[in-house]
């Protein structure tokens, strides 16, 4: 591999937007979105219902890292339509820009660290302080990283995490959070006046359900997983990026619901390049082809799910059976 600055350098050449590029996929994935919401409102047979709704919460997804992007300054920047457009999604999806943005960033100026703050991220203790922490600090580390608020992200990791929790703490700074809240009980509200309770599970807790969850799952793995390492006695930007970040295996459509987010290692080494960039850095730099791995194979997920503690004796993470 060759030194950081010199691959931090090849890297770079790829954070270059093509902006009638990023135009096209926003607004062409925007348009679908809007098609399959509209489709959960019609009249329609209930098992195509049931298709278009999945299908809205997958593309809630893809257009979710479109909007991930924007926010990392990636694509679209200076244009006044895209920040409007990128604005009312955020809120719409209950991630507010001021508190996606400030966790988001957070996150990767610390990723893999240890000891710091786990402010948009998911909390990792070594298996010492762990067993040293009291019954209350163990139930909140353990309640935030158990498969059931993955599942149910909508509430906890959405609806708690991201809008409720931060414009508690800050209401000016993170006034968004509440427009969010309000808004979301706004459309529910009008979902079931005008369209009735079928209408409410077809176009709102479906589609948000599927896409909350399988963004927390996404998010949780990525640095999660049974072949991640951490340094917590010498943190390095490039070793933090290719070790304690993964490349999620997915074939052509899953990349394509997932907006490449997958490629998370050269993401994370770089977050200037576009979503749609990403496979073209990993064919191009050696040093991006050998990456850590996981997937969403059933088996995988389970594996990556029981994983609780970083235990540095063992340079690995473990399972709440290794700190018996």
């Amino acid at each position: 591999m060759r030194p950081d600055k010199a691959l931090i350098l090849a890297a770079k050449e790829f954070a270059k937007e093509n902006r009638a590029k990023s135009w096209y996929y926003t607004l062409s994935t925007l348009i679908i979105l809007i098609v399959l919401f509209t489709a959960t409102l019609l009249h329609i047979n209930l098992f195509v219902k049931a298709i278009c709704s999945i299908l809205t919460g997958l593309v809630m997804v893809r257009m979710f890292v479109i909007y991930h992007d924007f926010q990392h300054r990636t694509i679209l920047q200076k244009s006044v339509p895209a920040k409007v457009i990128m604005w009312v999604f955020g809120v719409f999806v209950l991630t507010p820009p001021s508190i996606w943005k400030r966790s988001h960033d957070y996150h990767h100026k610390h990723n893999s660290k240890i000891y710091t703050a786990s402010i948009g991220s998911f909390p990792i203790s070594t298996k010492e302080k762990f067993q040293n922490a009291t019954p209350r600090e163990r139930f909140f580390y353990l309640f935030v990283r158990n498969p059931l608020t993955i599942l149910f992200g909508y509430i906890f990791m959405f609806m708690i995490g991201m809008c409720l929790n931060p414009f508690l703490a800050h209401p000016k700074r993170h006034y968004d959070g509440a427009i969010a809240l309000v808004l979301h009980a706004i459309i529910i509200t009008l979902v079931f006046l005008y369209g009735g309770w079928l209408a409410l599970v077809f176009t709102i807790f479906i589609p948000f359900f599927i896409a909350t969850a399988m963004g927390s799952y996404l998010f949780y793995a990525q640095h999660n997983f049974p072949s991640a390492t951490f340094n917590i006695d010498a943190w390095n930007y490039t070793e933090a990026a290719l070790e304690s970040s993964s490349f999620m295996v997915m074939g052509p459509v899953g990349n394509w619901f997932t907006g490449n987010i997958g490629y998370h290692h050269i993401h994370h080494l770089n977050a200037h390049i576009p979503f749609y960039r990403l496979p073209e850095a990993m064919k191009k730099i050696p040093e991006f082809q050998h990456p850590k791995t996981t997937s969403l194979n059933p088996m995988e997920v389970w594996r990556c799910l029981r994983l609780k503690l970083w235990d540095p004796a063992a340079n690995k993470m473990i399972t709440l059976k290794g700190v018996k």
